[in-house]
């Protein structure tokens, strides 16, 4: 019995299929959550020794002037005598799973545990009793931990059946661009690529660890001739390596951003690796993977009985397909699976 319509995807070295499935209901949509008031805390008063020294400080010494003493004196009385102002604490209403993102992000570079007792301890004064904060937190951060799944499944999906010639790194110059200019000019300079010279990438924002200055990594599909500018061998000094390295860099996006590093993807392992080194990025730091358009996840198929080793995954819902197998398009034949016939498939996420 042939399946029709399987979603099929490359995991480094099988071409996996999903059958087609029908969902039998819709899925319930989730009720509103429950807004809070959140108080930020005041600024703690001053304590009796730090009331001391200042007026100690602002105490007259026996040296000085009647007259001086007694301006003092009267102007003094006078702050006394106006009304002090209290300082309001600021109030915000928010739902809960609001104030964890707020408390789980100012966490970040933390341990996991460290991470769960700073936030349960801010979160506390908001539920009824310290076993609800607790169980909520959990849930939290299991819901995070599967995202984050999610997200690595994703980009190794939408990489391994894709093509990837260029690993790059670009690092702005702060005489030629403040972080929101480089960020914006940038990310407007890949969609002009994209759309002109047809390039692909895939990458992720982070900061270096010392000076926390912006840059971003990606892998990159350049088309042959679609290269701006030249790509020049550089010498410098590498301080996190502490020694002279050699480095290929772009004249068009040194002379505009500052700074870029070219590396050649020659094999799947040295694709491995920049998947390996993208996905750490996105642990470390929790930013979001900035994709280009036309990046799917899967090609869609008909498969045929012959064409399928076996099933596999949870409760068997996958195939495991030969390396040669037969690509259907709505029951027209369309070859052997290849990079050329892929492109000729329909497309899905």
């Amino acid at each position: 019995m042939p399946y029709g319509e399987c979603k099929i995807y490359f995991d480094g070295s099988h071409y996996i299929g999903i059958p087609h499935t029908t969902r039998p209901s819709r899925r319930r949509e989730k009720p509103p959550e429950e807004e809070i008031v959140v108080t930020e805390k005041e600024a703690e008063p001053p304590t009796e020794t730090e009331e001391n020294s200042k007026a100690t400080k602002s105490a007259p010494s026996e040296n000085d002037d009647a007259p001086i003493a007694l301006e003092k004196n009267i102007e003094s009385s006078e702050s006394e005598s106006e009304p002090q102002s209290e300082s309001q604490p600021k109030v915000r209403t928010m739902t809960r799973k609001e104030l964890f993102e707020e408390l789980y992000k100012s966490t970040a570079g933390k341990t996991r545990s460290d991470r769960k007792k700073f936030i349960i301890h801010n979160m506390n004064p908001y539920f009824k009793d310290e076993k609800s904060t607790v169980m909520y937190v959990n849930e939290q951060f299991e819901r995070k931990l599967r995202n984050l799944v999610c997200r690595r499944v994703r980009l190794t999906r939408k990489v391994n059946l894709q093509e990837f010639n260029y690993f790059c790194t670009f690092t702005y110059d702060g005489e030629k661009h403040t972080e929101e200019s480089f960020k914006k000019k940038l990310q407007g300079c890949f969609k002009m690529m994209c759309h002109r010279k047809d390039w692909k990438y895939v990458g992720v924002w982070e900061r270096s660890p010392e000076k926390q200055r912006l840059h971003f990594h990606g892998l990159f599909y350049i088309p042959e001739g679609s290269m701006p500018g030249e790509l020049v061998e550089v010498k410098d000094y590498s301080p996190i390596k502490k020694k002279v390295q050699t480095t290929i860099q772009n004249s068009y996006f040194n002379k505009r951003f500052g700074r870029s590093d070219f590396k050649t993807v020659d094999d799947r392992s040295m694709l491995g690796e920049a998947i390996a080194y993208l996905t750490k990025y996105m642990e470390k730091t929790g930013e979001k993977m900035v994709y280009s358009k036309g990046l799917p996840q899967f090609f869609i198929s008909d498969i045929m009985d012959e064409d399928v080793v076996c099933p596999i995954g949870l409760e068997d819902k996958k195939l495991l397909l030969f390396d040669d197998f037969s690509c259907w398009d709505e029951g027209c034949y369309m070859g052997k699976v290849s990079k050329a016939v892929i492109e000729q498939m329909r497309k899905c996420n």
